[in-house]
């Protein structure tokens, strides 16, 4: 009866040990508080089309491309910077502009970004195929990941790090156990990656 009682009460012991370890892998960490670009307007980056029409004035509508200055080159304008702004701050910045050339009040401007080519995020470490990747529409961590083709057997998926610039410049590292977003269980840990991410796998 000891030797029963001793084997149960170790196997009671590994389970809540394995318990503890379980909840030790969850990161601590605020996941709700990182930008998420599904929630914003889109940032226009180098290489982003652009179709800008100017109403009543076929001569100032156009389509371009953002140049890797970020700039673009509208008639009358000119030069006009528009990487890191959105389509709205760059209508009003045209618009302002254009009042010196266009007497028209009722002339309207729209700008429409045609083509994606900025979003642009790295996956490394451990992966089947590491890289840069480039989408035309948002994608989440374990998005990235299957992109590369999966972790490899050596990967320590619960140990990965989504590195971030924040608006200060500064880089940081968010913790993120994959394992967990496979198995469902911390979907919060999934983010939306921002262009210029990079997803560490170890």
């Amino acid at each position: 009866m000891k030797a029963g009682r001793s084997f149960f009460t170790a196997l009671s012991c590994a389970l809540a040990l394995g318990a503890i370890s379980c909840k030790a892998s969850v990161p601590k960490y605020d996941y709700s508080k990182e930008y998420d670009p599904r929630k914003h307007e889109y940032v226009i980056g180098p290489a982003d089309g652009l179709t800008i029409n100017v109403w009543r004035n076929g001569d100032l509508s156009f389509e371009a491309s953002v140049r890797p200055d970020g700039t673009i080159t509208m008639p009358l304008i000119g030069d006009l910077q528009v990487a890191g702004k959105t389509p709205s701050q760059v209508r009003e910045e045209i618009s302002k502009r254009m009042q010196a050339f266009v007497k028209d009040e009722a002339a309207v401007v729209t700008v429409a970004v045609t083509e994606v080519q900025s979003y642009r995020f790295t996956v490394s470490g451990a992966v089947q195929q590491a890289g840069i990747f480039q989408s035309d529409y948002y994608v989440t961590i374990a998005d990235a990941i299957a992109m590369a083709g999966g972790p490899t057997r050596f990967a320590d998926a619960d140990e990965v790090k989504l590195i971030r610039s924040g608006p200060d410049g500064k880089i940081r590292e968010i913790p993120i156990n994959y394992d967990l977003i496979k198995e469902r269980k911390a979907p919060q840990m999934n983010l939306v990656l921002v262009s210029g991410d990079t997803v560490f796998v170890p």
